[in-house]
């Protein structure tokens, strides 16, 4: 995983209107916490943190006020539910080798068995422990050929070495589905059934 580098400034004003005074310059206000240390409240650049947030869990290089250098990575991104742009960022503070819990986003590969079967993603995000500078950007499962019924339990996923499940080993990930328009036929024969009987 590489690092993004981010100037960060420190804030003092606090509140609705200061936070809009820093997002009309195209800052993005947020808080930097972690490792019992108070709270730091910062203003980041907000087209740079947008792109860097583009990579789940992505390991960002703060330079504060230039003259600390801090590791971080995501907790909580706010964004405008209609325009989309970020409205605050909680970032963690991160150490080189200290474990962290985070979700890993889950694709699937391959095709499903012929018949019209649906996949349905349970979890689209992994629960994993890794390290805060080795966290993968994902995980591929395939599901060649899974009819309907079949289920990828956690357990069953391959992940890269040093990360570990932060969530039950049976807990499913995700399930194939028959098709819906093929049971509400089926139910409406049946009904047709019973009505002539």
């Amino acid at each position: 995983m590489s690092e993004v580098k981010i100037a960060a400034e420190t804030r003092t004003e606090f509140g609705k209107g200061a936070a809009r005074r820093v997002r009309r310059e195209d800052k993005v206000p947020g808080v930097l916490y972690g490792h019992g240390s108070d709270p730091i409240h910062l203003t980041f650049p907000g087209h740079e943190l947008l792109l860097a947030l583009r990579t789940p869990n992505v390991l960002i290089a703060l330079d504060i006020d230039g003259k600390s250098n801090e590791l971080a990575i995501p907790k909580s991104v706010q964004r405008d539910p209609l325009k989309g742009f970020l409205v605050h960022v909680d970032l963690q503070l991160v150490t080189h080798g200290e474990k962290v819990q985070v979700e890993i986003p889950v694709q699937a590969e391959g095709e499903l068995a012929p018949g019209g079967n649906l996949l349905e993603y349970v979890l689209d995000a992994l629960p994993v422990e890794a390290e805060a500078t080795h966290i993968p950007e994902g995980v591929t499962v395939s599901v060649e050929g899974l009819e309907a019924g079949a289920s990828v339990l956690a357990k069953d996923i391959k992940l890269p070495s040093g990360v570990t499940l932060a969530v039950e080993e049976d807990a499913v990930v995700l399930q194939v589905l028959a098709a819906q328009a093929e049971e509400a036929s089926e139910g409406a024969e049946e009904g047709e059934e019973a009505a002539e009987a």
